[in-house]
């Protein structure tokens, strides 16, 4: 079994669902989870096995996070306060190429498209309603000379 097929250690799990709440935190109302707290490790983990270079780098990067948080704080990364966590943050070089693979996970989980007011569905087979096309359009086209020679 090589690391990829792992996943996440327990430890990196943790980190990684606190980092993804600081990312994107929770609505001051509640209506919308954080990143973290919605379960996203396991869709990030699903998305980074593509990306195998990227993935060490993001493993890395956790570690260094709790090996800072460790060296300034003594203690893990996950049981800081919210502005410790944004100053450690800040210096990690990991953070915007793990943005894209959260914010897609994120908006796409059904929980938070409902909370947008959106139908968390497929747009097809329901699909949307669109008018239908008219062909005379490309009668122009169609009255041109061959632009090409048979083979």
């Amino acid at each position: 079994m090589t690391e990829d097929d792992r996943g996440f250690s327990a430890d990196e799990a943790r980190t990684l669902a606190s980092v993804l709440d600081e990312m994107i935190p929770p609505s001051a109302g509640g209506r919308l989870p954080g990143a973290g707290a919605l379960g996203l490790v396991d869709d990030v983990d699903q998305a980074l096995r593509k990306a195998p270079a990227l993935r060490s780098m993001i493993v890395q990067g956790l570690a260094d996070l709790d090996a800072a948080a460790g060296s300034r704080h003594a203690q893990p990364f996950v049981t800081l306060a919210r502005d410790e966590k944004v100053a450690l943050l800040n210096e990690q070089g990991f953070l915007f190429p793990l943005m894209f693979y959260v914010y897609v996970s994120y908006y796409q989980h059904a929980r938070v498209v409902t909370a947008l007011g959106l139908d968390a569905r497929p747009p097809h087979p329901t699909g949307y309603a669109m008018e239908p096309s008219d062909l005379s359009l490309l009668d122009p086209v169609r009255r041109r000379r061959k632009l090409y020679r048979e083979c």
